[in-house]
């Protein structure tokens, strides 16, 4: 590691204490939008994170590196290779590893060696540093299925979710603690099941989305969203659904419920998270009260369109903290962007519609 480099994990750390400082001190009555929101449900308050957090390795040699901004969102963009059976991370290389996950094995390891590891390596990273950091916010993973699943070849909703076990364990808040003794996670979502955030301190909350190439490729008739909902109903009915990991996604802003876009409408019942690009969302002039009332989780993406637009990467610390607030008010549960240098922006944690 370079001298300026090593300089520099110290200060993003020095800058996530400080703003946890921050946090517990009393505030003058206007000056700040920082809470404690440790009381609140995972659906009642907002939270920020990094997108394609693997991929920015200017910025964050290592994975941990983007922990310790403090960050309640990671993304990791997977790829199914048939070939070594491995998931792949990388943004747009399907048969290699291009990431800044390191395959740790104590918090020693998780700021040194090579990087360019695959995605149980990634959830090893993040196990360890979660370890290393008790009492963090819960973190939400997103994983971005880029080309969906395969299981034709044992890559499918089964096996991502024995990956995940293997390699997060307890620390994962699955669908069924969700939803208990309720039929379907709608129903216990919108009974307000979630735990406290405090109670979910150190947890993992994974949410998948449909991939841009799976998308793309007129010959993939079964996205990750439809998929591993099927997925999900089908181990309820055989009552093994503690066996699934993940949640999946309802991807992109719509107006009104757009679970309609199912045509399996026994399905619409499994999806509780949401995401879409923000500025589709607020300027669209679509009613994200709605999902706070049911109390579903709502990812807002690309935080820096809302209009008036900001830089993708460097506006001042101000105007971000002003936008992370804006699209809390406006019913974000996280709020996705690339301001990778802002960490106290990034560490944020604030009631959600307020």
């Amino acid at each position: 590691m370079s001298f300026p480099a090593a300089l520099a994990r110290p200060v993003r750390r020095a800058a996530v204490l400080l703003a946890a400082v921050a946090c517990a001190l009393p505030l003058a009555t206007g000056t700040s939008t920082a809470a404690d929101t440790g009381g609140l449900s995972l659906a009642a308050a907002t939270s920020v994170g990094i997108h394609n957090t693997y991929d920015d390795t200017s910025q964050f040699p290592h994975l941990a590196d983007a922990l310790d901004t403090g960050t309640s969102l990671i993304e990791l963009d997977t790829w199914v290779d048939p070939f070594t059976h491995e998931w792949k991370v990388s943004h747009s290389n399907p048969l290699g590893n291009q990431n800044n996950c390191v395959d740790a094995t104590t918090a020693a390891d998780l700021y040194r060696g090579g990087a360019n590891k695959d995605l149980g390596s990634c959830l090893d990273d993040l196990r360890i540093w979660l370890a290393a950091h008790p009492g963090h916010s819960p973190i939400m993973v997103k994983l971005e299925m880029k080309a969906g699943f395969d299981a034709t070849v044992g890559l499918g909703p089964t096996e991502l979710d024995a990956l995940v076990q293997a390699h997060l364990g307890a620390d994962v808040y699955r669908p069924a603690d969700l939803l208990g003794s309720y039929p379907t996670l709608d129903a216990a979502a919108r009974a307000g099941n979630w735990p406290t955030r405090s109670a979910l301190a150190g947890k993992v909350i994974l949410e998948a989305i449909p991939g841009t190439f799976e998308q793309s490729n007129p010959f993939d008739h079964l996205w990750t969203d439809t998929e591993y909902a099927q997925h999900l109903a089908a181990l309820q009915a055989a009552g093994t659904l503690g066996q699934a990991q993940v949640f999946p996604s309802v991807l992109n802003a719509a107006p009104g419920d757009p679970r309609t876009r199912y045509p399996d409408a026994s399905l619409r019942p499994w999806f509780v998270v949401f995401d879409g690009d923000a500025h589709a969302y607020v300027d669209g002039g679509i009613d994200t009260s709605w999902y706070d009332t049911n109390h579903y989780l709502l990812v807002m993406t690309d935080a820096q369109n809302v209009t008036p637009a900001l830089s993708d990467t460097a506006p001042t610390a101000a105007d971000a903290a002003a936008r992370v607030a804006q699209l809390a008010a406006a019913h974000a549960s996280f709020v996705s962007c690339d301001w990778t240098g802002l960490p106290t922006v990034l560490a944020e944690q604030l009631p959600r519609g307020r």
